[in-house]
C-alpha cells in the first residue's frame, strides 16, 4: 500500500537538518520511498492532506518501566532510594495479567504522544509471577508500536546489601539464563523488527559484579545491546565509592560496560572526566527529565554530553516516577531543564527534536532504520496538527511542537501502518485499556495490603 502525505511542514531530522515549509512524504510497503518539497506527483492508495500540520519522525523512547503504570501516585515526596523501598514490596505482587494491563496502557499513552518505538526495562520478576516479559511483548503487538524489550535483572537483595526484598531477586545464574532465553525467543536483528531484546541488569546497587560481567559477555556473544541505570543519584555515587572505591562510570568501565553498544539511563551526576569517557567510548545516555525532577535527583548535563559526542536520547521513565507517561512532553522538559542549568542558548527546539528521534535511534542501535525521514528508512512518522488555539500564530512549526502544548496527532504511522488517527488509537480501544488498568492497579494494591 502506498501512502502519500502532502501539504505539511516537514522536519526530516536528517544529518543536515533538512526541512520543507511545505512538502510531501511517500510511503510504500512500510518504508519511506521519498520526501521532498511541494506535492507528490505519484499514484497512491491513500492521500493524507497535511495542511496546517508538522511531519516529523516518530519519537523514540529510550527508557521506560511499563509495569509501573499500575503504581502511579505512590511515594509522592520520596527520593529515589526511599521511593524504591516503598514500591518494591508492591511490585512483588506483579503477575502476567497486571503487567499486560499496565504495559498496554503505557504503550498506548506513548503512541498517543507521538512515540513509535519504546525501550522497556523490565527487571522485576517475582517468584510465581509468570511470563511478565511475554505479557509486555504481547501488549506492544496489540498497540502496534515497536518494542525494545530490555530483559532486566537483580541478584542483590537486602541480605546482600541491596535495596530490593530477597523475594524479588534472582540468582545470578537464573538471571543470565532468563536473559538468554529472552534473546532466543524474541530478538530480531531485521531492519523492520518490531521486537528487539537488550541485556539490562538493573543498577550497581541491586546487581552483583558477576552479573554485570556475565551480562556484558552474554550481550556481546549474541550481538545485542546493553542497558542499565547509572549515575542517577548522589547516594548511588556514595555507595559505589564506598564499596568499590570508584565512581559509577569508573566501576562499569572496569567491567567492560562502556562502548557504542551500551546506553545508560539518567547519567545525572557525572564529572567532567566521566562525560569525556562516555564521549570517547560512544556510550549513549537516556535523558529522563520529568522523572529526574519528580524524584529530585538533579538535572543531567545534556549540553555537555552532546558537546562531548555522547549519543543522547529521551526517556519517559516509569509512570510511577512520571505519572504523565507520554514522550512528547519530554521535549519541552528537556529543553527547559537544560536551559535552567546552562542558559537560554544551550539547547534549541530542533536540538530536542533530534534527541527524541535520531538521538534515541542512535542509543538503541537503530540509526540505519529509524529516527529520521529519509528514503529507505522505516515509515515511522508523526503528523502533528497545529491548527488549534494552542499553536496558531507560531510561525515556526518546530517551535510550536516544542514550546507550546503538545499538539494532537492527525496521524501516527509505524512501519506504514496507522496506529493513531485524529487523536484516537486505531488498533485498540482506549476505554477498555483504561478499565483494565484500573482493575490491575487495585488488584496490585490489594496484594500489598493497601487500600487505594
Amino acid at each position: 500500500m502506498r501512502t502519500v502525505i502532502e501539504n505539511a511542514a516537514i522536519a526530516t531530522v536528517d544529518a543536515a537538518g533538512t526541512e520543507y515549509p511545505l512538502g510531501h512524504l511517500v510511503v510504500d510497503g512500510g518504508v519511506i520511498e521519498s520526501v521532498g518539497p511541494g506535492p507528490a506527483d505519484v499514484p497512491a492508495d491513500r492521500r493524507v492532506d497535511g495542511t496546517g500540520c508538522l511531519l516529523t519522525p516518530g519519537l523514540v523512547n529510550t527508557h521506560h518501566h511499563l509495569y509501573q503504570w499500575a503504581t502511579r501516585g505512590y511515594g509522592q515526596q520520596s527520593d529515589l532510594f526511599h521511593w524504591l523501598v516503598e514500591l518494591y514490596p508492591v511490585w512483588a505482587g506483579l503477575d502476567e495479567s497486571i503487567t499486560r494491563a499496565a504495559a498496554t496502557a503505557g504503550l498506548l499513552r506513548l503512541a498517543l504522544t507521538g512515540c513509535t518505538t519504546a525501550a522497556d526495562h523490565h527487571y522485576v520478576f517475582p517468584r510465581h509471577g509468570g511470563d511478565l516479559l511475554g505479557a509486555t511483548v504481547e501488549a506492544a503487538a496489540e498497540v502496534g508500536i515497536r518494542l525494545h524489550a530490555v530483559r532486566g535483572s537483580m541478584d542483590r537483595g537486602i541480605s546482600d546489601g541491596g535495596l530490593p526484598p530477597d523475594s524479588l531477586v534472582e540468582t545470578t545464574e537464573a538471571a543470565l539464563a532468563g536473559t538468554q532465553a529472552a534473546i532466543e525467543r524474541w530478538h530480531s536483528p531485521s531492519p523492520d523488527a518490531f521486537v528487539q531484546v537488550a541485556v539490562g541488569p538493573c543498577s550497581p546497587f541491586s546487581v552483583s559484579t558477576p552479573l554485570l560481567t556475565g551480562a556484558a559477555e552474554l550481550a556481546r556473544s549474541t550481538g545485542v545491546r546493553l542497558h542499565t541505570h547509572l549515575a542517577e543519584t548522589l547516594e548511588e555515587e556514595q555507595q559505589c565509592q564506598g564499596e568499590h572505591g570508584r565512581t559509577p562510570v569508573e566501576y562499569v568501565q572496569d567491567l567492560d560496560w562502556l562502548g557504542p553498544d551500551v546506553w545508560l539511563a539518567h547519567g545525572v551526576h557525572l564529572s567532567d572526566d566521566a562525560v569525556k569517557t562516555l564521549g570517547a567510548t560512544g556510550t549513549g545516555v537516556a535523558h529522563c527529565p520529568t522523572s529526574n525532577a519528580r524524584l529530585g535527583t538533579g538535572i543531567a548535563r545534556v549540553a555537555d554530553l552532546l558537546a562531548a559526542g555522547v549519543p543522547v536520547g529521551l526517556g519517559a521513565d516509569g509512570a510511577a516516577s512520571n505519572e504523565d507517561g507520554g514522550l512528547g512532553g519530554e521535549l519541552r522538559q528537556a529543553l527547559y531543564q537544560t536551559r535552567i542549568r546552562g542558559g537560554a542558548a544551550t539547547l534549541t527546539a530542533r536540538d530536542v527534536l533530534r534527541l527524541a528521534t535520531a538521538g534515541g535511534a542512535a542509543c538503541l542501535g537503530r540509526s540505519a532504520d529509524l529516527g529520521s525521514l529519509e528514503p529507505g528508512k522505516q515509515a515511522d512518522v508523526a503528523l502533528w496538527r497545529l491548527t488549534g488555539i494552542d499553536h496558531v500564530g507560531i510561525a515556526d512549526p518546530v517551535a510550536a511542537l516544542v514550546f507550546a502544548a503538545l499538539p494532537p496527532l492527525k496521524l501516527l504511522l509505524v512501519g506504514g501502518r496507522t496506529v493513531v488517527e485524529d487523536g484516537l488509537a486505531t488498533q485498540i480501544g482506549a476505554a477498555a485499556v483504561a478499565a483494565n488498568l484500573g482493575a490491575a492497579a487495585k488488584s496490585l494494591a490489594r496484594k500489598a495490603g493497601l487500600h487505594r
